[in-house]
């Protein structure tokens, strides 16, 4: 596994190295800000309330978590259903994995099988399961049988397109480029 740099912040980095579940929130966080703010979001928490269990989240005040994902500096732009959402993962790593964010992937489940855990958590679509799993696979040592295949393009070496393809400041900013010129190209074959 390489040193995580998903955050650019080495203490909020630490974290999703160390807590599979926190790496987990910054995927649900990864929409609509700065991927770098995503994944900072999890530190945040850790902070506010001391520590980074998934049983403690779930078990929280629904109007204290929010509380505490409102405050200044907030863990997403929309701290309010983004709390709902991070405590609904919760409650089902909880309720089906044990709180046991790797129960996802550490069975020998194949790749195909792991991607339709992903996509069955709250807030995980198509695509960012895909992603997950190709960030797994490239940066945490996670490679079940079939996971590149699983991921789709996410998964191929060599790419910048994703998350998944961040290590440093300089392939952030070829994935930025990337996903610029993919929403040039988009918008241009709406046209």
């Amino acid at each position: 596994m390489t040193t995580l740099s998903l955050a650019q912040n080495p203490e909020a980095d630490a974290l999703l190295e160390a807590n599979p579940f926190a790496l987990l929130v910054g995927m649900l966080l990864d929409q609509q800000i700065p991927m770098e703010v995503a994944f900072a979001g999890p530190k945040k928490i850790d902070e506010r309330i001391g520590g980074f269990d998934a049983r403690v989240i779930a078990d929280y005040n629904p109007d204290e978590f929010t509380a505490l994902c409102s405050k200044t500096p907030a863990i997403h732009r929309f701290p309010g259903s983004m709390s709902k959402r991070v405590q609904a993962l919760a409650q089902m790593i909880v309720d089906e994995y044990g709180g046991d964010a790797t129960a996802l992937w550490s069975d020998g489940a194949e790749g195909q099988e792991v991607l339709r855990r992903l996509k069955a958590l709250p807030g995980f679509g198509e695509q960012k399961a895909k992603i997950f799993l190709a960030l797994l696979g490239k940066q945490y040592g996670v490679t079940p049988k079939g996971w590149r295949a699983a991921a789709g393009d996410y998964g191929k070496a060599g790419t910048h397109m994703s998350v998944a393809d961040v290590k440093d400041a300089g392939s952030l900013q070829k994935v930025r480029t990337y996903k610029k010129e993919a929403k040039a190209r988009n918008k241009e074959a709406k046209a």
